[in-house]
Order: C-alpha cells, then sequence, then structure tokens
C-alpha cells in the first residue's frame, strides 16, 4: 500500500551565487608583489523555503600555484537569512603575489527546517589589466 501523497511539498533550499571581481591598482604595488582584487558577491535563493548562509570556505590560488584556504563564520559579518526570490550581495576583498589567480569556494546554509546544505561558489578569475594595454579592463572574469 502506498502512501497518501503530502498535502506540502518538501521544501527546496538552493542558493545561486554571482561573482563579480575587479583589480584595484591604487590598493596594489606591483613591484613588491602585492596585488589587491575586489569581488562582489551576490546570492540569491532560488529555493522554496527560507533559508540562512551560516559559513563560508574560499580557495584562493595565484598564478605560480600558491594556495590559501580561508574559512570563516558569515560574510561580511554577517549570517544573512533570504527569503525564495532574495539576493543578498555584499563586496570583499584579497590580495595575491601575482597579477593573476582564481578564487572558488562554498557556503554552508541551512534551511528553515534545520536541513543543511551547501552551495557552490563557482570559480572566478582575478586578473590585473595592464594599464598600458589598449582598452585594457580592471574586470575580472567568471568562469560558468
Amino acid at each position: 500500500m502506498s502512501k497518501p501523497a503530502s498535502k506540502h511539498p518538501q521544501p527546496t533550499y538552493r542558493f545561486a551565487v554571482a561573482a563579480e571581481p575587479e583589480y584595484l591598482p591604487e590598493e596594489s604595488a606591483p613591484g613588491a608583489g602585492i596585488f589587491r582584487f575586489a569581488y562582489t558577491i551576490t546570492i540569491t535563493n532560488t529555493g522554496t523555503a527560507p533559508a540562512q548562509l551560516i559559513a563560508r570556505r574560499w580557495v584562493i590560488c595565484d598564478a605560480h600555484g600558491h594556495t590559501e584556504e580561508v574559512k570563516g563564520l558569515g560574510v561580511v559579518g554577517q549570517q544573512p537569512l533570504l527569503q525564495p526570490g532574495e539576493s543578498f550581495q555584499y563586496t570583499s576583498g584579497c590580495s595575491l603575489r601575482t597579477a593573476s589567480g582564481t578564487m572558488h569556494g562554498h557556503y554552508f546554509c541551512v534551511g528553515e527546517d534545520g536541513t543543511p546544505f551547501d552551495c557552490e561558489i563557482p570559480l572566478f578569475v582575478l586578473e590585473a589589466a595592464d594599464p598600458d594595454a589598449p582598452g585594457a579592463s580592471s574586470k575580472g572574469r567568471v568562469l560558468h
């Protein structure tokens, strides 16, 4: 005998993440091997129920393969609770020893009923623009 269908469908917990990196030449010192980048992250609740971002894990890699792992609670001092369809945006930064590198990682999140889930942060490229190159841009590339 089969179970009767539930009147309330199970909630789905899912966040989508978009990243927009930018090179910060005014905060960088290329001769000293210091390349500063900002990145703006937009997190959107694409699930069917409220969920909260609890913690983060970043993997930052420079062009020489030097990798740094960064873990912590929340983002920019917050643990945002997002309703379905709601977005949260923040800007943070990092330094590299080389003019280019990558970042990726994941967020640890919890649904309104306590269900834990991970949200992938897609790999994106950090790239210092050559200020002398024609049409140079300081915007990085996002890889999907």
